[in-house]
């Protein structure tokens, strides 16, 4: 049976900081946690002030509405397809990419690094109009094809996974080549389950920056069978009208779109720390 500490022997600046460290939690998910509490709620109690912080009964009601209405079933298939796609292809990109330049080092190889890196700086709408007429002249518009592919390229990713190639002894290098291992082989079989930890925590970080991308679906998709979550939930708010937004359900659907990015990191929440914590990064 375990005995639980005895407060008075607990250190004062201890409680404190335990305090302190509650308080900041509560802070940082009071959104989360108001915007299920109006999820639940009548329209009347969701737009009532001063507001109203005890849950309702008309959840089912709500979440049933916000499903209808939006078409989630559709648009969060869309988002999923978006997500899964991007970070798929980012993460092969950025590990080829970081293999080459660690293990083949080719001419420029430095430079290209550079150069890789550099568009980090770019503001993500300096490069819509160039990506939009790449991708109309592929007769892509309305596409997952227009949703996935301009994103495959992650400076973020290769910066990382090279740092981290780097890091893998010589030794290691020069044992597979002795054992007649190719450079294919290597990469496969020794370089890619070393990286595992790493993989994950950038796998958790894309999906999540993927699935909450708007502009770019914005612009790039025109039916609403290409919609995704982020559109669905914005299209949801009348657009110059008198009467009250439903606010009540804006937030069901909202909840809903929570759910796929937290199953996620609940998944793979051991490798996701792993991947950030580990000394070799």
């Amino acid at each position: 049976m375990v005995k639980l500490p005895n407060i008075s022997q607990i250190p004062i600046s201890r409680l404190i900081i335990h305090a302190l460290l509650i308080l900041a939690i509560l802070v940082v998910s009071f959104p989360l946690i108001y915007t299920f509490i109006v999820s639940t709620q009548s329209l009347p109690q969701a737009t009532r002030l001063p507001p109203n912080l005890v849950p309702g009964s008309s959840m089912i009601e709500n979440y049933g509405k916000a499903w209808a209405q939006a078409n989630l079933g559709r648009i969060m298939l869309n988002s999923g397809v978006m997500s899964l796609g991007v970070t798929i292809g980012k993460i092969t990109v950025a590990s080829f990419t970081a293999f080459s330049i660690v293990y083949f080092n080719p001419p420029g190889a430095g430079f290209i690094f550079f150069m890789t890196l550099l568009t980090l700086m770019m503001p993500i709408p300096v490069r819509l109009m160039p990506t939009y007429q790449v991708i109309s002249s592929f007769g892509w518009v309305d596409t997952y094809f227009a949703i996935t592919l301009p994103y495959f390229v992650s400076a973020t990713g290769t910066f990382l996974l090279r740092q981290f190639f780097k890091t893998v002894p010589q030794d290691l290098v020069d044992a597979a080549r002795v054992d007649g291992a190719n450079p294919l082989r290597f990469f496969v079989q020794i370089l890619l389950p070393l990286s595992r930890t790493n993989i994950a925590a950038l796998f958790v970080i894309l999906f999540i920056w993927t699935w909450n991308q708007y502009l770019w679906p914005l612009i790039i998709t025109s039916s609403e069978a290409m919609r995704v979550i982020q559109l669905g939930i914005g299209f949801m708010i009348p657009k110059g009208g008198t009467g009250l937004p439903p606010w009540n359900t804006i937030m069901a659907a909202v909840v809903i779109a929570v759910l796929p990015p937290l199953l996620i990191l609940l998944i793979m929440q051991k490798e996701f720390v792993k991947g950030l914590i580990e000394p070799e990064k």
